[in-house]
C-alpha cells in the first residue's frame, strides 16, 4: 500500500467537508432503518390480520405501504447515492479500499438491495388485489431482503472501527465478521422496528376513516415492537464495549463534542422508551398525531447523535488501525516525512495565483492532502481560528507534535518544509491574505521542527500516549 494517493479534490469552500456527509448520512440511514423496521412491522400486521386478530390491518398496510415506497424508495436511494457519490469526492482512497477489499459482499448487499426494490413495488402495484397467503410471502420477501441489505452492509461499516483479524490476515470473512458486527446489527435492528412503529402511530392519525377506537386499536398493535427498546441499554453497552478502549475514551470525556452526542442519543432513545413502555404499552394512552410526530422526532435526534459518535470514534482512522482520516496510511508516515507529502501531487491549487510566493503554495498543497477533510481555511472547522491563539512557534510545536496535542488528529505526515508552508499559510490567511508574504527557510527553524517531528514518533496519539505512561510507571 503506497503511504498516499493522490485524487481531484473538491473544494466546499466554508462548509466543512464531513458536515456533507454527516448530514446526507444521518437521513438516509433514518430512512433506511425505517424502511427495514416497516417491513417487518407489515408482516407483523399481515399475520395478525390473516388470525383475525386485526381485522383493521390489510387497510392500514396498504396505506402504510404508500408511505414506505414514497419515503424509503424515493428519497431513500436518492439520498443512499449521494451519500456514497460525496464519499468518494472527500474520501476516495478510504471508499477504493472497503470495495476493493468487500467487492463480493458489496455485490451481494446490492442484491438484496434490488430484491428488496422488486417486491416492494409489485406489493404496491399488486398487493391490494392479492388474496392473504400472498400478500403475507411478499411481504415476507420484501422484509427479508431489505434486513439482508442491512446485514451486509453492516459488516463492512463495522468493520472500519473493528477490523478484527483483518489487520494481519487481510481475510474478508475476519473483517466482516469483526468484534462490532454482531452488537452493531442487533442494535440497528432494534433501532428499526422502533422508528418504523413510531411512524406507524403518526400514519394512523393522518390516515382518514377510522375512528377514534380503531385509532387507539392500531396504535396498541403498531406500537409493540417498542418493547424491543428494552434490550436497547443492553446491547448498546456490549456495541461500546467491542470499540477498541481509546474510542470509547472518546465518548466518556475525550472529546467533548461526542460525549454531548452520546448523551443526546441516549437522553432521547431513553424519552421514547419510557414514554413507550408506560404510556403506550401499559396504559394503552392514545397517541394523537402531534405526540406521535415528536417521539419520531426524537427517534431523528437519537439517530443523529448515534450517527455522529459511531464516525466520531472511528478518529484518527477511517479504518482502524491501517488508514488515517486524511487518507494517508498509517504505515507511510515515516516515508511521507522523508520525501514528503506533496511530493506526487499533479493537480493546482484553487486560485493559486492569488497566493504570493511558492512557499505558500506549498502550504496550500499540504492543507489540502492533510487537513482538508475535516478543516477548512476560513469556515466551519477553520485552522484559522483553532490556531488562533497560538505563538509561531506553538504552532510548528503543535503541528509537529499533532497527534500528541490532539489525540484524535493523525500524526503530521511530511517534511519539516511542508511543515513550516503550511504555518506561514495559515499565518498568511490570519493577516488577510496581504499582497506580499517574505518567505520562511531559516535553517534552525527547520531543524527544531525536524527534531520535534522525530520526537512525536510515527504512532497514533493514543498509542503513543499509552507507550509514555507505560515508560512512566516504569
Amino acid at each position: 500500500m503506497t503511504p498516499l494517493e493522490h485524487y481531484p479534490v473538491v473544494d466546499l469552500g466554508p462548509i466543512m467537508k464531513g458536515m456533507a456527509i454527516g448530514g446526507l448520512g444521518i437521513f438516509h440511514v433514518f430512512l433506511a432503518q425505517f424502511a427495514i423496521g416497516g417491513g417487518m412491522l407489515l408482516c407483523y400486521l399481515q399475520w395478525l390480520h390473516m388470525r383475525g386478530r386485526c381485522r383493521l390491518a390489510r387497510r392500514f398496510i396498504d396505506d402504510y405501504f404508500k408511505v414506505l415506497v414514497l419515503v424509503s424508495f424515493v428519497l431513500g436511494a436518492v439520498t443512499g447515492v449521494a451519500m456514497w457519490f460525496t464519499s468518494i469526492q472527500v474520501s476516495p482512497r478510504t471508499i477504493g479500499v472497503m470495495v476493493r477489499e468487500f467487492h463480493w459482499v458489496w455485490a451481494t448487499e446490492w442484491s438484496f438491495f434490488c430484491l428488496e426494490v422488486v417486491a416492494g413495488y409489485l406489493f404496491f402495484r399488486f398487493g391490494p388485489r392479492l388474496p392473504d397467503a400472498s400478500r403475507l410471502q411478499l411481504l415476507g420477501l420484501y422484509s427479508f431482503a431489505s434486513w439482508m441489505s442491512l446485514f451486509w452492509i453492516n459488516g463492512i461499516l463495522s468493520w472500519q472501527l473493528t477490523p478484527g483479524g483483518w489487520i494481519e490476515s487481510r481475510d474478508v470473512w475476519q473483517g466482516f465478521f469483526n468484534p462490532g458486527f454482531l452488537p452493531s446489527l442487533l442494535f440497528r435492528t432494534i433501532c428499526s422496528a422502533a422508528i418504523a412503529s413510531l411512524a406507524a402511530c403518526v400514519l394512523i392519525n393522518l390516515v382518514p376513516g377510522f375512528t377514534r377506537r380503531e385509532r387507539e386499536s392500531l396504535v396498541a398493535i403498531c406500537g409493540r415492537p417498542l418493547v424491543l427498546m428494552l434490550a436497547m441499554p443492553l446491547v448498546g453497552a456490549w456495541y461500546f464495549g467491542s470499540m477498541p478502549a481509546d474510542s470509547r475514551g472518546w465518548v466518556t470525556g475525550g472529546s467533548v463534542p461526542m460525549t454531548m452526542f452520546l448523551t443526546m442519543a441516549v437522553g432521547a432513545s431513553a424519552l421514547i422508551g419510557l414514554y413507550a413502555i408506560f404510556g403506550i404499552l401499559r396504559k394503552q394512552l392514545y397517541v394523537n398525531a402531534a405526540t406521535a410526530g415528536l417521539l419520531l422526532s426524537l427517534a431523528f435526534v437519537a439517530t443523529a447523535g448515534g450517527e455522529f459518535v459511531r464516525e466520531g470514534v472511528r478518529k484518527p482512522f477511517t479504518i482502524r488501525e491501517y488508514l488515517y482520516s486524511n487518507s494517508v496510511a498509517r504505515d507511510g508516515i515515516a516515508e511521507l516525512r522523508q520525501r514528503g507529502v506533496t511530493a506526487d501531487d499533479p493537480y493546482p491549487l484553487r486560485d493559486e495565483a492569488a497566493y504570493p510566493s511558492e512557499q505558500l503554495v506549498l502550504g496550500g498543497k499540504v492543507f489540502r492532502a492533510q487537513c482538508s477533510v475535516c478543516h477548512t481555511l476560513g469556515g466551519v472547522n477553520s485552522v484559522i481560528e483553532l490556531t488562533g491563539s497560538w505563538s509561531l512557534e506553538q504552532k510548528r510545536l503543535n503541528i509537529a507534535q499533532l497527534q500528541q496535542t490532539k489525540p484524535f488528529m493523525p500524526p503530521f505526515a511530511g517534511t519539516p518544509e511542508e511543515l513550516e508552508a503550511l504555518v506561514q499559510l495559515i499565518g498568511w490567511i490570519d493577516a488577510g491574505r496581504p499582497d506580499a508574504w517574505e518567505e520562511s527557510s531559516d535553517p534552525a527553524v527547520l531543524a527544531e521542527i525536524r527534531r520535534w517531528i522525530d520526537e512525536a514518533g510515527t504512532r497514533p496519539g493514543h498509542a503513543s500516549l499509552a507507550a509514555a505512561t507505560g515508560d512512566r510507571r516504569r
